[in-house]
């Protein structure tokens, strides 16, 4: 009951306030303006991560409220908020002003660093000179990752709360607090949100949003590690790949990206109209039937992955991951096939080479 009423309150606060920063995105001109690399036509307010956001925070203050024994460990709720502010700071900045890759990346390993240390996460495997290097990878990585995914009306918001339900259920069936408690404000702070961003949509995200999402997976992924971890006693095994499975589409996307712009010798960090929801929407001739697509595709990683989780067997964890992976990859070969729009600037000026 606890946890009915702060999904439902965040919901419900998230849904009403986006409204709010609907109208002062227009009146600051804070607005995402159509680009050929783009995919909508009208400009669009740009400020919803803001909305998630102060909604994830109103989550936790009814928390404190309604059921102070389901707070999360102190630390590594202060971490989690603390980066989580920051990331969206640093979001807000650059669909304001703008940032060079390299600058972000420096700035969302430090955020990334800010949670792992604050929360005493890096000797999780065993040494903080292999634990740090890999959750560093794991965090910057899925927050560029979620970034790129954020391309198409509904996708990141919608694969976020699906997500996060995995992370919540592992979070009520081991007594973890903390997962249990921030996945479910999370889901409804996405939630909350999608039912403005979806076809067609009245805000985006933003780089706010969309970076605040890969953290807060991130974040989930490495409590669920050092979760399983505790549960077997200290032994490392294949479990640990649990995190892998939950986030392989976004992990898939940004691979796909990533190597065919690499392949075809475009710029891999310029935005464009190439991803794997791009390519579902070309196909298919619809935004909502991409959503609903890959929505579906994710609620079956989720359920394969909360089955395996269940029978706590690492060489059926491993199995399912490498039949993933390659079912991923027999995707991408298709879905490489579809003709897609390359935009100029993707393009390298050969001229100058």
């Amino acid at each position: 009951m606890n946890h009915l009423i702060i999904f439902l309150s965040t919901l419900l606060f998230v849904y009403l306030l986006t409204f709010i920063i609907r109208k002062l995105a227009a009146k600051w001109n804070f607005v995402d303006k159509p680009e050929e690399r783009k995919f909508h036509t009208e400009p669009t307010a740009l400020m919803g991560g803001l909305g998630v956001l102060v909604g994830i925070f109103w989550g936790v203050g009814i928390a404190f409220i309604v059921c102070k024994a389901l707070l999360p460990e102190l630390n590594s709720g202060i971490s989690y908020l603390l980066g989580l502010l920051l990331v969206s700071m640093l979001g807000l900045y650059d669909d304001r002003y703008g940032m060079k890759p390299p600058q972000k990346f420096i700035i969302q390993a430090v955020v990334a660093l800010i949670f792992i240390i604050g929360s005493g996460l890096q000797g999780v495997l065993y040494n903080p000179f292999i634990t740090l290097p890999i959750f560093l990878l794991w965090m910057v990585g899925l927050m560029n990752a979620l970034n790129f995914l954020d391309n198409m009306d509904g996708i990141s918001a919608g694969i976020a709360a699906i997500l996060s339900l995995a992370f919540f259920s592992v979070g009520i069936a081991t007594g973890n607090h903390f997962l249990s408690l921030f996945a479910i404000i999370f889901i409804a702070a996405c939630i909350g949100f999608l039912i403005h961003n979806f076809h067609p949509a009245k805000i985006f995200l933003g780089d706010a949003g969309s970076m605040l999402i890969g953290y807060t997976l991130a974040v989930f992924g490495i409590v669920v590690v050092k979760q399983i971890i505790i549960s077997s006693k200290g032994i490392i095994d294949f479990n640990t790949l649990l995190p892998v499975l939950v986030l392989s589409y976004a992990i898939f996307d940004i691979s796909l990206v990533s190597l065919t712009r690499h392949r075809d010798d475009r710029y891999v960090f310029e935005g464009g109209k190439d991803h794997s929801t791009h390519r579902i929407g070309n196909a298919t001739g619809s935004v909502r039937v991409t959503a609903i697509m890959v929505y579906l595709i994710n609620i079956v990683v989720v359920l394969a992955s909360l089955i395996i989780y269940k029978t706590g067997n690492p060489y059926l964890t491993l199995i399912v991951t490498v039949i993933f992976a390659g079912s991923f990859l027999f995707f991408g070969d298709k879905l490489d096939k579809i003709p897609i729009v390359i935009t100029q600037n993707q393009l390298k000026d050969k001229a100058s080479e």
